[in-house]
């Protein structure tokens, strides 16, 4: 039996959901997610605790369990994105680096001969302070992708730590030659 898969998801004041066969559509002050699901799960609606209730037909079998807990997760990630957006924010580190925000598009110079443009899907939004860019939207997976996006055009380098991480990540840093040599003699 799943352990998340089991947990009903609550539905709190100001959020609507909707169960259509395979799809269920989450709607919230901050807008509308459609959530596919599954043949080999059902969702239904519970009135008292207004909340949506996912099971699968075989409870045994790993692949349904793990599509179980999946179906359920993504079902509360679009109840809380509808209500308050999803946030990552990258930091700039180098010197010379710089980000700005022109319309749909996010302009980056990273220490490249030329500055990177990178287009923002629609649902999602950038905001620039400083060295910071925080990208924000109602769902957490494609928040997370344009981050993983923006960070793979200059991954931080383990010397001196310059490029574009995460604020929550940590990089680990290495030695140079010149203390590798020092600690040989």
């Amino acid at each position: 039996m799943s352990r998340i898969g089991k947990k009903p998801v609550l539905i709190p004041a100001g959020v609507e959901a909707t169960v259509a066969g395979s799809v269920v559509t989450v709607k919230g002050p901050k807008g509308t997610i459609t959530v596919p699901t599954n043949p080999v799960v059902t969702v239904t609606m519970e009135a008292e605790p207004k909340a949506l209730v996912v099971d699968v037909k075989n409870q045994e079998s790993p692949g349904d369990k793990a599509l179980w807990g999946l179906t359920r997760q993504l079902l509360a990630n679009a109840v809380d994105g509808v209500q308050k957006p999803f946030e990552k924010t990258l930091e700039f580190v180098g010197i010379g680096f710089r980000v700005s925000v022109v319309g749909r598009d996010v302009n980056m110079e990273v220490g490249f001969s030329h500055p990177v443009m990178f287009h923002l899907p629609d649902g999602v939004e950038a905001n620039v302070d400083k060295q910071f860019l925080t990208i924000s939207g109602i769902e957490k997976q494609a928040v997370g992708e344009v981050a993983a996006q923006i960070r793979r055009v200059r991954p931080p380098e383990p010397y001196k730590g310059k490029g574009i991480r995460l604020t929550t990540e940590t990089v680990r840093r290495k030695a140079g030659k010149t203390a590798a040599k020092a600690g040989a003699k």
